[in-house]
């Protein structure tokens, strides 16, 4: 089927009952593209001259699940809205801080369409899912044609802005939350130009997981390439020492590597990087959680 669109945006739309069949539409097509939410991949084609082929996600039923996994984790297909994420009463029992991130990516409308596996496959500095997603230390399952299927962990996910780790034809098909990152907290603080609807300029999120020796995470988006989690200032948070907070401020910002945008300079995004820590544990230590999805 071609769609009727004006000149070079023309393609075809193709619409899959399987992930079998949806890799195998890859295959066999002309620069072919996933489509899940349409919020990233469309204005895409649009700035790189258009795709041939738009292979429809969202009715493949294995692909539209949040089901509780049998090591106690969660797996969330590919095809779930972010709204659905954020709501669902497994993610806000059992993983708050993904709910509290996800609570403020875009509008009410965006968060209806786009999805969580769409947000950090566009491998944006600013994707909020991301956050969360290397605090709870996700993990990716991945699959291509043929059967081969492979994992990989979060942090092993994003490679530079716009770019990450998957192969050409290979899908994201399930984000899989680990049960020992269940009962995590945290507060996500974020910047942007507007109050509401807008990317962020700096955002940072501190959680806390319910046990272990290595208990804070601190995730970073906005600041450099790609999110990023900031490993020395966490083990300085965990020793809880006087000067813990202010120390793990400035690993934070050595850890960073912002750039000069019309959002703010690298200077301020440095900045706001130790305050907003800041903030984050101070409300972390009230025991508030920050940003209750609607």
């Amino acid at each position: 089927m071609l769609t009727t669109c004006p000149e070079r945006l023309a393609f075809s739309y193709l619409r899959p009952g399987s992930v079998d069949e949806a890799l195998a539409m890859w295959a066999g097509q002309a620069r072919p593209a996933f489509l899940a939410g349409g919020t990233d991949v469309l204005p895409r084609a649009r700035r790189e001259g258009g795709i041939g082929a738009l292979i429809d996600l969202k009715r493949i039923p294995e692909l539209d699940r949040i089901e509780q996994g049998g090591d106690g984790g969660l797996a969330i297909g590919a095809a779930c809205t972010v709204h659905r994420v954020a709501v669902h009463p497994l993610v806000r029992e059992r993983y708050p801080v993904l709910s509290a991130c996800l609570s403020q990516l875009g509008s009410f409308p965006i968060r209806n369409r786009a999805t969580l596996a769409g947000n950090i496959c566009n491998a944006s500095p600013c994707a909020d899912g991301a956050p969360a997603l290397l605090a709870l230390e996700a993990v990716l399952e991945l699959r291509a044609a043929g059967g081969a299927q492979r994992t990989l962990s979060i942090g092993d996910f994003f490679r530079g802005p716009g770019e990450t780790a998957l192969r050409p034809g290979e899908l994201l098909c399930r984000i899989l939350l680990p049960a020992g990152s269940a009962g995590a907290r945290g507060s996500y603080q974020r910047l942007a130009r507007r109050r509401a609807v807008d990317i962020s300029s700096v955002a940072v999120l501190v959680a806390r997981l319910a046990a272990g020796e290595r208990r804070h995470r601190i995730c970073l988006s906005s600041v450099a390439p790609t999110p990023l989690r900031a490993v020395e200032a966490e083990r300085v948070l965990d020793a809880e020492e006087p000067d813990s907070v202010e120390r793990a401020a400035e690993l934070a910002m050595a850890a960073c590597a912002p750039i000069d945008d019309l959002r703010g300079s690298a200077a301020y995004r440095r900045r706001m990087v130790g305050a907003l820590l800041g903030r984050a544990v101070d409300e972390l230590r009230s025991s508030r959680q920050t940003g209750v999805p609607v």
